[in-house]
């Protein structure tokens, strides 16, 4: 009663899922019926395993299961009935769509030599494309006897290659980080063809790759924003002069009208000494100059009374001063 518990298989097909790229058709107790119809659809492909090995394979199409299109199975087995009763086989379909969209990025920074900094460590991310291009070696590396295979199950090793990559082509320290990140096509075109190679022994092939951003540590960034702050900076003294303008203009919106420039000025002048006194040397301090002698007050005394008598100051202002003078000596 064995045999006609078995179920008779007369049509295989694929419906596959986004990210989905192989599966296999589960066949335990069941036969496929000679003339059985196989559909094969646009980006896919099928094939028979004999023992574990892959046999017959299919592309996209309509296929009718006989010995004329089964011809490795058919030598195979060599069976004397010719397939005219059910046979047994394992059938696996594969994706070869684009697997597209997917992300890598360095889990840890990368430390490499720059001709500019000296050693860095360097972050990088982006976005790849990969698909299968060689069936047998995706089969024997990475599918083996497992029932289906998505990307997912993949990402993580592929994500490990990329940074390996990666590495390897930063590590020479031949070109500067900042021509680096000037430059990401040619970066990504050379880290492709490193994944491309790698990729190969899997039977993966890398159809896009970018490299989206490359960076530094927090604490590095923030050195290099200092750098080239003063480089953009320039000449202080123009700088200086700048700052003070700009003071000006800001408080002459202000209500403070005249006065709001003035200190506006007032403060730019600061600004402006205060920077050219960081900069340049420090000459030493001119020696104190010796205090004046205090006029005697009957001699002033004196003198405001011939500016009275030529009238150059009037005798209220001089008899004021009179009793200023007179009160320090009494």
């Amino acid at each position: 009663m064995g045999f006609f518990s078995k179920q008779f298989i007369d049509v295989i097909e694929w419906q596959e899922e986004p990210g989905q790229l192989a599966w296999r058709v589960p066949m335990e107790d069941n036969e496929i019926q000679n003339g059985a119809q196989l559909t094969v659809r646009e980006g896919q492909g099928a094939a028979f395993l004999d023992e574990g090995k892959l046999a017959d394979m299919y592309p996209a199409g309509l296929h009718t299961l006989n010995t004329e299109n089964m011809p490795i199975l058919t030598n195979l087995k060599n069976w004397d009935k010719a397939f005219k009763s059910p046979f047994k086989s394992d059938v696996i379909f594969f994706s070869f769509r684009e697997q597209t969209g997917l992300k890598w990025g360095t889990a840890q920074p990368i430390t490499v030599r720059d001709p500019e900094f000296g050693a860095l460590r360097i972050r990088a991310f982006g976005t790849y494309s990969v698909r299968i291009n060689d069936v047998t070696k995706f089969f024997g590396n990475l599918m083996g006897t497992t029932s289906e295979m998505w990307i997912s199950d993949l990402e993580s090793q592929l994500r490990s290659t990329i940074s390996t990559c990666l590495a390897a082509t930063l590590g020479s320290g031949q070109i500067p980080f900042l021509d680096l990140a000037a430059n990401q096509v040619l970066l990504s075109e050379t880290l492709e063809k490193a994944v491309d190679s790698a990729l190969e022994q899997w039977g993966l092939d890398t159809t896009k790759l970018f490299v989206e951003s490359l960076s530094l540590p927090d604490n590095v960034q923030e050195i290099l924003d200092k750098k080239s702050s003063m480089n953009v900076l320039g000449d202080m003294d123009k700088y200086a002069k700048f700052q003070a303008a700009e003071a000006m203009e800001t408080a002459a919106e202000q209500s403070g009208g005249m006065a709001g420039i003035g200190a506006g000025a007032a403060a730019g002048m600061a600004i402006g000494q205060t920077m050219a006194s960081s900069i340049a040397p420090q000459a030493p301090a001119a020696p104190a100059a010796p205090a004046q002698p205090a006029e005697d007050p009957m001699v002033t005394l004196e003198k405001l009374h011939k500016l009275m008598t030529a009238g150059v100051i009037s005798e209220e202002e001089f008899a004021a001063k009179k009793t200023e003078l007179l009160s320090r000596i009494g």
